[in-house]
């Protein structure tokens, strides 16, 4: 339940993301009163569906570091508080939390395919960091282009999309390996659920 709801409050936020954006480009460009509103209004919607879709994401993190736990006592995991905080910590932001999804991922099954899971996560962090780049140059450069806004949008719906995919990888790995009776660490490293 907790998986699905991220998975849905991610999707919500990204298309938010996009309104948001739309509003925020046309009141720049005809800035009056009414497109001020409006993007105030959609801006402030976004920012309540983000933090509602970061948030569900965090504890779904945070309860999947647990179940990895279990699974795996002896796997490398970070500690629970460092599993939501380095999100937080600027400059490592943009590096420990793939390696903290890799991780967990791991220590779920082993079930997790090396190649296809891991280039799943990493595809996941290029569209998300490759998001917020193209973003902030967008603010610098040019607030009002749709050259740097389409892309920017792109980006954000496709690392919304591939967290989603993340997401669900993760969590039927862990239902899997927590219904079977047999403990992960036997399970056939190439039987996929």
């Amino acid at each position: 339940m907790l998986a699905r709801c991220a998975q849905a409050a991610t999707a919500v936020a990204a298309v938010a993301d996009v309104f948001r954006a739309a509003a925020v480009r046309d009141h720049y460009l005809h800035a009056t009163g009414a497109s001020r509103h409006r993007s105030g209004l959609v801006s402030m919607a976004f920012v309540y569906l983000m933090t509602l879709a970061v948030v569900l994401f965090l504890v779904w993190l945070a309860r999947s570091r647990r179940n990895a736990q279990e699974l795996s006592p002896r796997a490398p995991l970070p500690g629970a508080a460092w599993t939501v905080g380095a999100w937080f910590v600027p400059v490592v932001n943009f590096f420990v939390p793939r390696r903290f999804v890799l991780d967990i991922g791991r220590a779920s099954s082993l079930a997790w395919r090396e190649t296809r899971d891991t280039m799943l996560v990493n595809l996941w962090w290029a569209a998300w960091v490759a998001h917020a780049l193209v973003l902030a140059v967008a603010n610098r450069a040019d607030p009002g282009s749709m050259l740097l806004l389409v892309p920017a949008e792109a980006l954000m719906i496709t690392a919304a999309v591939l967290l989603g995919l993340v997401i669900e990888r993760v969590t039927t790995l862990q239902a899997v390996a927590l219904g079977d009776p047999l403990p992960a660490a036997r399970l056939e490293p190439g039987v996929s659920p």
